[in-house]
């Protein structure tokens, strides 16, 4: 087992807090280097969908697992950044502009989102989001004049600094590059005063405001910064498919980005990626069995959503911290053994005085 001592200050404004994490994570950034060339095409582009999946779930795991603000209306800031991405395009943008313009455009969307929000909070701050996605959608479906209303939209080919980005392989290099910055940015972030104050407003919105935390100051923060990471996946998606509809940014698409954090593991970077790894896979798993499957059961249009309800189940009722969390345990049973205990990550029966007055 491995015992960190602390020495100096800077220690805790590493990234990496040991040793053990810069190879293991410099390992794994080898072996996605070398996937482009390792593995066909499709593969490389189910990748790319991970990747995205990723960015889209690191903004909904800085607004839920961090600031304990439910959305199930994400899809909507999605849609802003795709199409924004489409319009600026069109009219010329280079791609270094339009990506930070459609990130831009949907924080402001979320800004939107998150004032008349601040009075709500649980299932009708859930209800609020909701009605935004709806909002969103018809909008995109009226807006003919830059969405292209029910007939789509098509995106050209795309170039960034003069580079090609015109295969699966260039695409996931980009995607990579991207969500590289993202997941650097966020965990600077939480390590900053601003990420404290998301913290302290998930666990206790009273004792966040005795502390001086300005909720609306914050909670707006979180909004914001949420659509903007969903606006850069999003730029990112409208590339990858190459053509946009209203039909691909509904309120089941928010539903399934919810599910794929909760299952990856709320409160953990991690839990971002391994949701977004986990959904392609399963997705990918499910389109495989339908051919061995009867006709009567692997013919039935809604088997993926059955699926994934039964995991989304199964995680809240015998793992609530998701696969991350899963990995932990699994992680400290072999940094423990022989002495790992059972029932160790079980809640205590004991609370302090403070913690039992109602």
């Amino acid at each position: 087992m491995r015992f960190l001592f602390r020495t100096r200050y800077q220690q805790d404004l590493r990234l990496f807090k040991h040793s053990g994490q810069v190879f293991w994570y410099g390992l794994l950034t080898l072996a996605l280097l070398a996937a482009p060339w390792l593995f066909p095409d499709y593969f490389v582009s189910q990748l790319v969908f991970v990747l995205i999946y990723s960015i889209i779930g690191l903004g909904l795991m800085l607004l839920i697992g961090y600031t304990g603000q439910v959305s199930m209306g994400h899809a909507a800031f999605l849609a802003m950044g795709a199409y924004s991405e489409a319009y600026l395009q069109k009219l010329g943008w280079p791609f270094l502009l339009s990506l930070p313009s459609a990130a831009l455009i949907a924080g402001v969307t979320g800004v939107v989102v998150g004032l008349p929000a601040l009075r709500v909070k649980g299932m009708y701050l859930a209800i609020a989001t909701m009605a935004l996605g709806f909002i969103v959608e018809e909008g995109v479906t009226r807006a003919d004049n830059i969405t292209g209303g029910n007939s789509g939209i098509t995106l050209g080919s795309l170039q960034v600094v003069g580079i090609a980005i015109d295969s699966e392989a260039a695409l996931f290099y980009l995607s990579l590059l991207i969500l590289a910055l993202c997941i650097i940015g966020v965990m600077n972030l939480l390590r900053s005063p601003t990420g404290r104050a998301f913290v302290a407003i998930r666990d206790s919105e009273i004792s966040a405001q005795s502390m001086g935390i300005q909720l609306a100051r914050y909670k707006t923060i979180a909004f914001a910064l949420s659509a903007a990471l969903a606006g850069v996946a999003g730029a990112l998606y409208a590339h990858k498919l190459r053509f946009l509809s209203p039909e691909q940014f509904t309120f089941l698409q928010s539903i399934e980005l919810l599910i794929m954090i909760v299952i990856g593991g709320l409160g953990s970077i991690h839990g971002a990626i391994f949701g977004a790894a986990f959904w392609i896979l399963v997705q990918q798993a499910i389109v495989t069995a339908k051919d061995w499957l009867p006709p009567e059961i692997g013919q039935q249009t809604g088997l993926q959503p059955t699926i994934f309800g039964i995991f989304l189940v199964a995680t809240v009722l015998f793992e609530p911290m998701g696969i991350y969390g899963r990995w932990l345990k699994i992680r400290l049973f072999f940094e423990l053994f022989p002495f790992y205990r059972k029932g160790m990550f079980k809640r205590q029966k004991s609370y302090l005085k403070s913690e039992r007055i109602k």
